[in-house]
């Protein structure tokens, strides 16, 4: 039994007792229409609690939804109704009021009130799903916790089908022969299915885990997960049944529009660990990447000598930016994964000689193409011909995904204590970004029945629980925290016959024994279709598992043949967090932060947990936090032994020891708190680059405190510092009063020059936004400052830095960490158009550069002064002269054409694109840096 199982049990096991059965009141096999009707439940919110989740709750369009969208634009009732509202809060925010909120957000009260209910579905005698008139959002009622619990799987069914669909073959690492061999399906189940490669016994032993190693309330999850199951497949057989089935399985060549033909395959349980190990992999992952950074280690060392090389790296990793932004701001420290004293059992690899691991064999057609044969579809269907020829979904649209990108935390928490509310209650706005898409990647939904009651959001496929949302008397929401929960181990390979072994071998040492590497395979072949018309192809994918993880690369070590691998501690639990979304939704476990922090301490993956009530604002960092020998720097390779293994670690379910639930940073009723990916709090250190001195946190964190500073916090006014660091340029606020400061140092006298530098700075008073001159203009009020600046920033970084650390370096420091992530840069998180932006980019090694130069303090220092080498007329001539180049460069070439926009179009180059995962397309709205999932929620009472 793992070491957090005998903690859950030892926290939670008077609550068990004290659920006793009603916790497990209702099986498959109860007869639903002996159920009592359950207790009334209090809204202790009072009209308080408010949301939003663009486009709009209805993610299922037929055939005829979508030939009618993509004829005369069309839209499936409640497709689209949440959109212009979030999109008003661009230009609304300034003149919010409490009162106006819901100009912009949904009513998050719970039930639908009789005037407003516009239908009642009852697939089942025990459970009534309500569709409210403004929203279509799903309140589901039961009676028993089955009925609920289907209740919850057949509106997931009604309002995802499809995309549940598109995420379980995602999981499953089958994507092109489910939807089509298009170069960006190809591309997405090639980074996705190497992080969680299973075997269907593998996903089967998740299940059974669950079930028999995490107590009743294990039996429980698996018994709502089943229920939840039956429910998407009583859906899906009625609507394949009565033809209104999404129209996407005719346009993929599943199901004859004519006959009814065709398949939609049932779901299962194991489908439901597949979609887990995608949402937990992308937004609760942390760590990982060791051997890219150990290659920028190299490349220091090879330019400076080993010591200094070393030095000079460490100020580029910033474990611990003592100018870092916090969400604990109060000076608790919570040490975890830091850089040790002495290290010991870190592998380096010899210098050129690390390769990829190759992943596609066997490529027949079109496999790593994206040529086309276009199939003669029917007249009807032509409209809809091609929607998927640049894939099911684009390349790059998910975060972690596309060329280059790496895996990225989104999501922002704004929270004030009642000391400094108006009213003496805690506020808070909070959300998780996780980009936007058409259906959304999460939906909406009530839940009402026995041991629940919660209304948020849940990911779709996995929605048997309210994952972020509020309870009877509580909210909570969560942001990724990325903190180091995935290690490379170093593998010394070996022959089983005991000869010489090469960087190709099969085989390696664990514990002293030659052992084969496990090779997990996915062979995956398509043909083309109306929706997709890349040409028939095929391919075969394959991973060797070893018992320290997946291999990722192979090199030397000292001349020695070595794999290296990816251990994540989650891997093999991709759902074992089902237990604590349970206690979240669960009204008599949740009653006060403290039970609320125990809750979210059952959630493996790595977030940053923020709660509300009535009294007391709380936080607390989730995640399977191994625990390291002493001595290990997990921040590079470590050698596969025994000696340097996380404690108490066994192979066989990837088990082990863990950090205690006091080490994990918590706190109670601090001032405020805010998150946005940065820091959590002292001592905790980042798991890779990019967290120091200036950071989009930064943009919340200065608001926050002013508002905290002046009293009397409302909920309008803590949305309105959201809003407005939502439109709010990083650069232009952070770092370009260094700039200037450097640059006007001395009189600029090229007239074209002077004018931007005014322009510039114009835009640096007016608060450096990125935000139209009136609604609808497509123009933003500072234009052509906005085009200067996304212009100079990539230039100017590269003339700060490159002629001092050299082609090699720079080049090995910028495979870490990206320079730029304006909402412009089409190589962010979530590529183009995907709203979040300025999380990882250069911002702080430039602030800390520029402030060197100036002869200004620094805290936690570069190790070197790179601008002009450390001198202030030559870091002005660096300056000013990338500055020209970006002055001369047109809109054109700043912001180029795509398929969405014309070259030069700035707003439309910034603007939030709905990637469409089915049939039906949105209209692009402004810019917003902002979750796309959102609470707004202030308790005035509690039970």
């Amino acid at each position: 039994m793992p070491p957090r199982t005998v903690l859950f049990r030892a926290a939670t096991a008077a609550a068990v007792l004290a659920l006793g059965t009603t916790l497990l009141a209702a099986s498959p096999q109860a007869p639903s229409a002996a159920a009592a009707e359950p207790a009334p439940v209090t809204d202790y919110c009072q009209g308080q609690c408010d949301d939003i989740l663009p486009p709009g709750e209805n993610g299922n369009a037929t055939l005829v939804d979508i030939l009618g969208n993509k004829t005369v634009g069309t839209h499936p009732a409640h497709s689209d109704d949440q959109l212009d509202r979030y999109n008003g809060l661009v230009a609304g925010y300034s003149g919010l009021t409490d009162q106006k909120l819901t100009d912009f957000f949904n009513d998050a009260s719970f039930g639908v009130p009789a005037d407003q209910v516009e239908s009642v579905t009852s697939p089942r005698d025990d459970v009534t799903i309500t569709r409210d008139k403004a929203s279509g959002v799903p309140h589901i009622k039961g009676t028993t916790r089955y009925g609920t619990e289907f209740g919850a799987g057949y509106a997931a069914g009604q309002d995802r089908l499809w995309l549940m669909d598109l995420f379980r073959h995602i999981g499953r690492g089958e994507l092109t022969s489910f939807a089509g061999g298009a170069l960006a399906n190809q591309g997405l189940e090639q980074q996705f299915w190497p992080q969680a490669p299973y075997t269907e016994a593998d996903l089967e032993a998740q299940v059974e885990y669950i079930r028999t190693r995490e107590g009743e309330r294990g039996e429980q999850a698996m018994a709502d997960a089943q229920a939840y199951v039956d429910g998407i497949n009583a859906y899906r057989e009625k609507s394949k049944n009565g033809r209104y089935f999404p129209g996407e399985y005719v346009l993929t060549g599943k199901i004859d529009a004519i006959t009814n033909v065709g398949e939609i395959q049932p779901f299962k349980l194991t489908d439901l660990i597949s979609i887990a190990s995608v949402v937990g992999g992308q937004f609760g992952g942390g760590g990982g990447g060791e051997v890219q950074a150990a290659l920028s280690l190299l490349a220091a060392q090879q330019k400076y000598g080993v010591a200094e090389g070393t030095r000079v790296w460490e100020s580029f990793r910033q474990r611990e930016d003592p100018e870092a932004v916090l969400t604990i701001h109060d000076g608790t420290a919570f040490p975890y994964a830091g850089k040790p004293d002495q290290a010991r059992g870190t592998a380096l690899p010899d210098g050129g000689s690390v390769t990829a691991e190759p992943l596609i064999h066997d490529r027949t057609g079109s496999a790593g193409t994206d040529r086309k044969a276009p199939v003669k579809a029917p007249a009807r269907l032509k409209k809809a011909q091609g929607i998927y020829d640049d894939g099911v979904i684009p390349e790059g649209s998910l975060p972690g995904s596309g060329s280059g990108a790496q895996k990225r935390g989104m999501s922002n928490a704004l929270l004030v204590s009642g000391k400094h509310t108006a009213s003496g209650n805690p506020i808070a706005v909070f959300g998780p970004q996780t980009g936007y898409f058409a259906p959304q990647l999460m939906m909406l939904q009530e839940l009402q029945g026995p041991g629940i009651s919660a209304r948020g959001v849940s990911f779709a496929g996995v929605g048997m629980y309210i994952q972020m949302g509020r309870g009877q008397d509580y909210a909570w929401s969560a942001t990724s925290a990325a903190q180091d929960i995935t290690d490379t181990y170093t593998v010394d390979l070996c022959e089983p016959d005991g000869s010489t072994p090469t960087k190709d071998s099969t085989h390696y040492l664990y514990r002293g024994a030659c052992t084969a590497m496990e090779t997990l395979e996915r062979t995956n072949s398509w043909k083309p279709t109306v929706a997709d018309s890349t040409a028939a192809g095929s391919y075969r994918m394959q991973v060797r598992r070893t018992n320290y993880g997946i291999v990722t690369h192979r090199a030397t070590v000292d001349g020695k043949p070595v794999a290296y691998t990816s251990l994540r501690s989650t891997y093999r639990h991709e759902a074992d967090s089902i237990i604590g979304f349970q206690m979240l939704n669960d009204p008599s476990y949740v009653k006060d932060a403290a039970s609320f922090q125990r809750a979210a301490s059952n959630i493996d993956y790595a977030f940053n947990w923020f709660y509300a009530d009535s009294r007391t604002a709380a936080y607390y960092n989730s995640g399977l936090n191994p625990v390291r020998p002493a001595g290990i720097d997990p921040a590079l390779p470590i050698r596969a032994d025994r000696a340097y293994e996380w404690q108490g670690f066994d192979p066989a379910a990837n088990t082990a020891a863990y950090t205690a639930f006091a080490e994990h940073p918590n706190s109670t009723g601090q001032d405020y708190y805010i998150s946005w990916n940065n820091r959590q709090a002292k001592g905790y250190a980042a798991a890779g680059f990019g967290l120091s001195a200036v950071h989009r946190g930064d943009l919340l964190d200065d608001r926050v405190a002013k508002l905290v500073e002046d009293g009397g916090v409302t909920r309008a006014s803590l949305t309105r510092a959201m809003a407005e660091a939502a439109v709010t340029d990083l650069r232009g606020e952070q770092l370009l009063p260094e700039l200037l400061k450097v640059i006007r140092s001395k009189p600029v006298t090229d007239p074209g020059l002077n004018a931007a530098v005014q322009q510039l700075d114009s835009w640096r008073a007016a608060g450096a936004q990125r935000k139209e001159t009136g609604p609808g203009s497509h123009t933003y009020t500072h234009a052509d400052a906005v085009r200067i600046m996304d212009a100079w920033w990539p230039k100017l970084v590269e003339a700060e830095f490159r002629p001092g650390l050299g082609d090699d370096l720079y080049g090995a420091l910028t495979a870490s960490l990206a320079t730029d992530e304006s909402p412009a840069a089409s190589h962010g998180p979530s590529g183009a158009h995907s709203g979040s932006a300025f999380q990882y980019g250069w911002w702080g090694f430039v602030d800390k550069d520029l402030r060197q130069v100036l002869g200004q303090q620094v805290k936690g220092p570069l190790a070197r002064t790179y601008c002009g080498g450390g001198d202030a007329d030559g870091c002005r001539d660096a300056l000013l002269g990338a500055l020209k180049q970006a002055v001369a460069e047109p809109a054109t070439e700043v912001y180029p054409a795509d398929g969405s926009c014309k070259a030069g179009d700035q707003w439309c180059t910034d603007s939030i694109i709905h990637r469409a995962l089915g049939g039906i397309t949105q209209k692009a709205i402004h810019w917003q840096n902002r979750p796309t999932y959102q609470q707004v929620v202030e308790f005035p009472a509690h039970r």
